[in-house]
């Protein structure tokens, strides 16, 4: 085969394999299902619980309601699904005079572990 030629098979070979770049797939943003929401707000309840040295007396996961004590010291978290598919989660503490700020700490242990 004549070098010309050939030269020009190489060349034109290199320009055809030049065009073939698979770029790599565009990331997107799978949002939660609304159970997975909800899972992620009982961990993050009961674990900011645990977080501040309560124990978990009972649960109602349907109704979305945990219940923990430490010294006296009773606080209730609900977990409520909102008509516009957010989540909405209170704590309320009742005797609380051993420790009035232990809801606040639950409550900021809850934001840090939700990651709001």
């Amino acid at each position: 085969m004549n070098p010309k030629l050939r030269w020009l098979a190489v060349v034109a070979a290199l320009i055809c394999l030049s065009g073939c770049y698979a770029y790599a797939p565009y990331p997107y943003a799978v949002s939660p299902s609304p159970q997975e929401r909800f899972d992620r707000a009982w961990a993050a309840a009961s674990g900011a619980m645990y977080d501040q040295g309560l124990t978990i007396t009972s649960t109602d996961r349907g109704a979305g309601m945990l219940r923990g004590e430490r010294n006296g010291v009773v606080i209730t978290a609900l977990i409520q699904n909102m008509p516009d598919g957010s989540l909405q989660t209170k704590f309320n503490s009742s005797n609380d005079a051993a420790d009035p700020n232990l809801v606040n700490r639950v409550s900021e242990a809850y934001v840090r572990r939700v990651g709001n």
